[in-house]
Formats: structure tokens, C-alpha cells, sequence
């Protein structure tokens, strides 16, 4: 039977010369990867759309309880981003993302409301032109509310120096609205994606060390 869902890209691998693998984080099934075939003559409108990170599509899909690999019918984009896939510093605050949703999120069970917090986040960031840098932490830290792992004080400064403790009272004041009042330096930011990054590590099942994080420390400060 066929179901219709939204769905955000979270990772894609390349099977082959005419297979894209693509997992998404989708609105009735939570995480689900698909087998795509992706035919020559549409190959380039269809992998723009599949294998762009954090794409958000409306998909018809032969959903099986006992597949690995799920069957794509059709796939349209849902809300085409303006600026996201296309401004350098929004493209690697959306490669970071990909790569850190795939794994916090690849066994997460449907939540819808998990769903629409990612979907307006995205949209947040796709329309704003200035006064995001401290979107990535207020992203993760907001996120940890709906996996269950929202951090108290003292947990989260656990192992931290002294001049370190004092950020992670500020990281858990900002929110979307506010976070362009909080001004960090080069280090402060990078240390406080690094204390993030570690704190999902300790509470998220085989949860790795991030490729894109030194990308991201870099273009950030």
C-alpha cells in the first residue's frame, strides 16, 4: 500500500552506477532508508534533490514493517530552501547537520513533533540573512529535549575547566530568538560544539566523532 510522508535528507550513499541508498527522517515513519534508482534520463534533477543535505521532501513510499530498504514511488521537493544550499556558510552549517542527525537520529521511532521542530528550524535558518552563527548550538541544545537528553548544569560541566563552566549556563538560556545577542569568541564556540558533541556521545548509542566538526569550527569563527 502506498503511504504518503514528509521527509528530511539525513545521509545518502552512491550504490552502484544507478542506485543512491538515502536515509530520511520522516514524518509518520521516523528514520527510513530507501534503495533509489535513479534513472539516466532523470539522474541530475533526482540526485539534486536525494542527495542534497537536509532536503526536505513529500514522498510516496511502499512502506514493508519487514524491509531493510524501503521503496520510493515518487518524491517531490516539499519546500524548496532559498539561500541554505546555496550560501557557503548555511551549506556547512547543513553538511554538519546531515552528518549529526544521521546518527542521533537512526533508529529514532516516528515523532512527529521531533519532525516539525526539524522542519522549522531548517526553514529558520533558510531565511535569514545574518545573526545566525550560534545556530548550530542552539540546534543541538534545543534537540536534546526531544531525544530525552536535555543536560542539567552540573552534568553538562562535568570535565570542563573552570573558564569553561561558566558557557554552559549560557548555552541553555539561548534560544532562536535571543541567540544573536550572545557574542563568543573563536575558541568559546568551538569549545562549546566540542562539549555538545561529547555530552550526545556519552547518551546517544554509537554516537562518533564528527568529520564535519573541524569544517564547522572554522567557517564559525
Amino acid at each position: 500500500m502506498i503511504e504518503k510522508t514528509r521527509g528530511i535528507v539525513l545521509h545518502t550513499l552512491r550504490y552502484g552506477d544507478a542506485k543512491v541508498i538515502a536515509t530520511l527522517f520522516t514524518e509518520t515513519r521516523g528514520a527510513v532508508s530507501f534503495a533509489v534508482r535513479v534513472p539516466h534520463t532523470r539522474r541530475s534533477a533526482l540526485q539534486n534533490v536525494l542527495l542534497a543535505p537536509l532536503s526536505m521532501l513529500e514522498l510516496d513510499m511502499d512502506y514493508q514493517e519487514s524491509a531493510r530498504l524501503q521503496k520510493l514511488v515518487d518524491v517531490h521537493v516539499d519546500e524548496p530552501f532559498r539561500s541554505l544550499p546555496y550560501h557557503p556558510m548555511k551549506q556547512t552549517i547543513a553538511l554538519f547537520l546531515g552528518e549529526f542527525l544521521y546518527y542521533a537520529l537512526r533508529e529514532e521511532e516516528p515523532n512527529p513533533d521531533l519532525f516539525v521542530y526539524l522542519r522549522n528550524s531548517l526553514l529558520w535558518l533558510d531565511e535569514r540573512d545574518e545573526g545566525y552563527a550560534n545556530f548550530p548550538l542552539t540546534f543541538l541544545i534545543r534537540l536534546s529535549r526531544f531525544l530525552g537528553v536535555w543536560p542539567d548544569t552540573e552534568e553538562a560541566q562535568a570535565g570542563l575547566l573552570e573558564q569553561e563552566k561558566a558557557l554552559v549556563p549560557v548555552m541553555l538560556r539561548m534560544d532562536f530568538a535571543t541567540m544573536h545577542l550572545f557574542r563568543f569568541s573563536r575558541e568559546q564556540r568551538a569549545r562549546m560544539l566540542q562539549v555538545l558533541n561529547d555530552y550526545y556521545r556519552n547518551h546517544v548509542p554509537h554516537f562518533p566523532e564528527l568529520r564535519s566538526m573541524a569544517i564547522l569550527r572554522e567557517v564559525l569563527s
